[in-house]
This record gives structure tokens, sequence and C-alpha cells, in this order.
């Protein structure tokens, strides 16, 4: 148990609860944590799902500290892109049945946690959102493959190049998440949901989702290591470090588009 990420197990359910308030923020630890709670839950025989939400009432993840980039460091920046990729890649390659019950507001990587997920469970309350570029960055979490394989080519880029923000409703209708309940209610409902898997057997459940996700991964894969190279490379632009600073600062960015 890291102390950002709380671990419950309930008969075959672990639960994951993100727990860095006041945001549920990522950091290097924190995500180190969860690729390593992931491979740890790989290897306990008696966990057949995984359900991961966030502490408290408004946020389930707003994604990375932005003050993590702030010094502009090329170094932390690939450091933090190969953490991030790490332990969503392993979340996604869960051999058991992974379900995000987003109680709150997901953001950037907060999103992209959920998306690394087998299924989506999103309170009505809650908007979701890929606001990367906004701060002239670039979702580097799987974020732009995971989420154009769900929604599909157009909705991906309205979210991630326009930077639309999604309620509930519009991220069920275009199949962002599988369903939408009451506020405070989701993750009862995974925990519904994660009981269904123990009638199912959990070697034949390992194979079927290999199978499932089988006809994306190569092409997901490929261009993986190449989001977070090209994360790295937002470093070098002006539009970069004042996207930062201007979320520091509270003031609207002034681009120049270099």
């Amino acid at each position: 148990m890291s102390a950002q990420i709380k671990l419950e197990k309930q008969d075959h359910i672990a639960i994951l609860t993100m727990s860095n308030p006041p945001a549920n923020t990522w950091t290097r630890d924190t995500l180190v944590a969860l690729k390593e709670l992931v491979l740890e839950l790989n290897s306990d025989k008696n966990i057949y799902s995984l359900v991961i939400t966030g502490e408290g009432e408004k946020f389930f993840s707003a994604g990375a500290d932005l003050n993590v980039f702030a010094s502009g460091d090329k170094g932390v920046a690939a450091e933090m892109s190969f953490v991030f990729g790490q332990a969503f890649e392993t979340l996604s390659d869960f051999r058991g049945v992974s379900i995000a019950a987003i109680n709150g507001f997901a953001m950037g990587g907060g999103l992209e946690v959920a998306l690394a997920c087998d299924i989506r469970i999103l309170e009505q309350q809650a908007q979701v959102a890929l606001p990367e570029a906004k701060v002239g960055l670039l979702p580097c979490a799987g974020g732009t493959q995971n989420l154009a394989t769900l929604v599909g080519e157009g909705w991906a880029k309205r979210m991630i190049l326009c930077g639309e923000r999604l309620k509930a409703d519009k991220a069920l209708q275009i199949g962002l998440v599988e369903e939408v309940v009451e506020t405070g209610t989701s993750l009862q409902h995974a925990l519904v949901l994660a009981k269904k898997v123990e009638d199912q057997s959990p070697v034949a459940v390992s194979a079927c989702k290999t199978l499932i996700q089988q006809g994306r991964s190569g092409s997901t894969r490929g261009a993986l290591p190449l989001e977070r190279e090209m994360f790295v490379t937002l470093f070098d632009t002006k539009d970069q470090k004042e996207g930062v600073q201007a979320f520091l600062e509270k003031r609207k960015a002034n681009w120049v588009n270099a």
C-alpha cells in the first residue's frame, strides 16, 4: 500500500483508492506504486477483478501535478512520461477485469487511468477531459490511442485538439463510459459488476480479455513510445513553458505557436 493509493480486498475484488487530496493528482511515487500494486495483484490468484476510484467527492483524479513540469526540464518530462506509461500499460495488461469507478472529475492523467481500465462507470455530476494541449502538453499515458479506440477518431480529436470537456450524458452517448450512475454510487455499482466476474473462470476471463484487446494492441503498442517521445519534445517549445506557467499563475496563456 502506498500513502497515496489505498488497497482493500473484498473476497476476489481488489479496490484501489487514489488518495492525494485535494484532486488526487499523480506523482512519480504514486505511479510507481500503482504499477507495483497491479503486478502484485496479478500474482494473487485469489483476485479476479480490480476497481479503481478516487477519494473525496469532487475528483476522481485531476491527472498530473503541473508543478512537476514548471521547470521545463526535459529529463523530468522523460522520466514522468515513462512512469506514466509503465503504470497505465501495466493496468491495461492486468489479467483480470479492471473497472474505473469515476466518482468525480477525471482530467488528463485522471481520465487516462480510466481509459486503461476495461470498464468505466461514471457518476452523473462528473465531467471528463484531456486538456493537456491547453497547457502546451499532450496526453502521454495512452490517451491519444485509448480514447480514439473507444470513441473513434472524430470525438478523440474534439476532446484532445479542441479541448472539449464532456458531461456524463455525452460521455455515455459516445461510448467513453459504459454506465452513468447517481452521485456517490459509482463504487457501489462497480463492486456489483466486479462481483459478477466471480461467476466466470479467471483463466477464461484472462484469455478472453487478451483476445478482445489483441485487435488493437499492435498499432497502439507501436504508437505509445512515439506518444511519450513527442511529449518530451514539447519541452523544447516556448508554448510548453508558457502553458504551465500560465496555469500555475492562474492567468490566460499567451501562445506563440513555437
